[in-house]
């Protein structure tokens, strides 16, 4: 979003981000390059350029198999600060070197085999069930193989893959699969078997033992350990294939009864939630750190017109809840009933994508535009399947004859469950709104399961928001009707504290609002001092940073390891003092 039509400005990591990572490489200044040499930008920013290299990207690209003149021209047009780009830009190169190049140099059609072939983009979020069961990826198994080759891989490896991700799993996820199952069998080779560390009561995980000693600073109470199991008896944490979690509102099967592990029971109560498609291993982790309860999997195209794929770690009841009335619009036709007269009937779609920080350029929207409306009627299933392919990634809506654009900021925040404006103004800018958006919770989905404290609550409840972003858990409680008595906020970002100080005091909250800036400065002596003040905290609510868990982060997707996801032991060190401290005083 670097101008008006534009995507996000790039920063070197979001506080709180959310979902932005799990489209590949939709950078700010990614463009997409199509077979006749002309570059989209797919938010707003133009490619830098760089001379030829023989760095470390130069290399690294060349040991993944690509050919060095095409890595060359590719680093020497686009430069060398974005991977992810670079990657996109050498496959793209790789399938037109495939493919039959014709005898005259004429600029291909959108509706060319050139054309339709020049998209290699994925989504890892993306909502194929439903009306868009028949969408499926243009790229046959056989050449899936051929490119992963191509990339250096083996082919039985590219085989392997296939066979356990399915024909239709994208080439980002072969690719993680493949590199997992490298390094797990390199580890083996150089490891014996014998010398394998165990995760038991004597010899914890390296981040459990950093967690206990470095951050907590002591032997962890006894009745705050959390158990330990051994890795290789671990149950995989599994995403299901209908993601109603416990039970949603539009569908009949609820679970209405649930046993939590004696540590886990409230209160306080505790509601944690990250981005559902996270790297193996990962939510049995979150899991394992939050007294071993189960994951709650829910996605948000259930409550409103826009999937968003989440895991929920919590130890609220979950019989009894209850939606917000209204109940929102669940289709695109109900949410924007304008788009009605302008929509094609070979654009089967009735519910959006994952609504992300960034947006389709005016560039693409003008070349879809003029793909489509040199046509007098419908035009070729190649480009039918072109503009829905970039309509899906970029959440497009048809707003006239031939003309898509992108949602309006006040549209993502009604789809998200938002009050109209609530981040208008104030100085926030439109690119600040997007990102702030595409980082929050979605208010409909989050208020269904906090719905049960109603009953609890009648008089208020004091709640401690950590990673708060633009207030989504407090817009959701004062949606329910539960009035706010204390409210401790702590988000890293100045525009986002400014846009839930400004929510408060134009709802007219009676309650106190404390806002913070760091989790990792939230120590047991400011907590002990903001407790004893506020009386203690009825529910901890949090959603720590995803970057280094979404799948299109190839740099640096290291999981909770990683710089910006090992803040989720932060959540776990916070809410452990916060139930200690309230054990004690009970």
């Amino acid at each position: 979003m670097a101008g008006e039509d534009s995507g996000v400005e790039s920063d070197k990591f979001d506080w709180n981000t959310e979902d932005e990572l799990e489209i590949e490489n939709f950078q700010s200044s990614s463009c997409l390059i199509v077979p006749n040499g002309e570059a989209i930008t797919g938010s707003g920013g133009a490619c830098s350029s760089a001379g030829p290299s023989n760095s470390k990207v130069f290399d690294h690209f060349v040991g993944m198999g690509f050919p060095r003149e095409m890595v060359s021209k590719v680093i020497q047009e686009y430069g060398e600060e974005n991977e992810d780009k670079l990657l996109e830009e050498l496959l793209t190169y790789s399938v037109l070197d495939s493919s039959p190049q014709p005898q005259q140099q004429v600029e291909p059609e959108p509706g060319s085999s050139e054309y339709a072939g020049s998209s290699l983009d994925d989504f890892s979020d993306i909502d194929t069930s439903d009306d868009d069961e028949e969408f499926t990826n243009s790229v046959s198994e056989n050449n899936t193989v051929r490119y992963l080759v191509k990339m250096g891989y083996k082919a039985d490896e590219a085989l392997v893959a296939i066979e356990r991700l399915g024909p239709n799993a994208s080439l980002e996820e072969l690719v993680d699969f493949i590199g997992v199952a490298q390094i797990a069998k390199a580890e083996d080779a150089l490891l014996p078997p014998e010398d394998k560390p165990l995760y038991g009561d004597h010899a914890k995980p390296k981040k459990r033992r950093f967690y206990d000693y470095e951050v907590l600073g002591r032997k962890r109470p006894r009745e705050c350990e959390k158990r330990i199991i051994n890795e290789d008896d671990e149950e995989a944490v599994h995403l299901p294939k209908v993601m109603i979690g416990f039970g949603v509102p539009s569908e009949s099967s609820f679970i209405t009864h649930r046993k939590l592990p004696e540590d886990a029971i409230g209160p306080p109560y505790f509601y944690y939630e990250n981005v559902a498609l996270a790297p193996k291993g990962v939510w049995q982790t979150i899991s394992r750190f939050l007294y071993d309860v189960e994951p709650e999997f829910v996605d948000s195209k259930y409550f409103c017109a826009a999937a968003r794929k989440r895991g929920y770690i919590h130890n609220l009841p979950i019989e009894n809840r209850f939606p917000l009335l209204p109940l929102p619009p669940r289709t695109i036709h109900d949410a924007f009933p304008l788009t009605r007269k302008w929509w094609p009937s070979w654009d089967t779609r009735t519910k959006l994508n994952c609504l992300q920080t960034v947006i389709g350029s005016a560039k693409l929207t003008e070349r879809i535009r003029k793909a489509v409306e040199q046509y007098d009627g419908d035009p070729p299933e190649s480009v039918q399947k072109f503009v829905l392919e970039q309509c899906r990634k970029w959440n497009l809506v048809w707003v006239g004859r031939n003309k898509v654009a992108p949602l309006e900021p006040d549209e993502v925040e009604t789809l998200l469950g938002f009050p109209r404006n609530h981040t208008r103004g104030g100085g926030i800018s439109r690119t600040d709104r997007y990102k702030s958006l595409g980082n929050s919770f979605q208010v409909d989905t989050v208020a269904y399961h906090l719905s049960v404290l109603k009953d609890m609550y009648p008089n208020g409840i004091n709640l401690l928001s950590l990673f708060s972003g633009i207030g989504g858990a407090e817009v959701a409680l004062h949606r329910l009707g539960i009035p706010l008595k204390n409210v401790v906020s702590v988000e890293k970002s100045e525009v986002n504290r400014n846009i839930v100080r400004s929510w408060w005091e134009q709802t007219s909250q009676k309650g106190n609002l404390v806002d913070l800036d760091d989790v990792q400065q939230l120590n047991g002596e400011r907590l002990k001092q903001l407790m004893d003040t506020f009386g203690g905290f009825d529910l901890i609510v949090g959603g720590s940073p995803c970057n280094n868990l979404a799948g299109s982060n190839r740099v640096s997707r290291d999981g909770l390891e990683g710089k910006e996801s090992s803040l989720f032991f932060d959540y776990c060190r916070i809410l452990d003092l916060v139930k200690c401290m309230t054990a004690k005083c009970s």
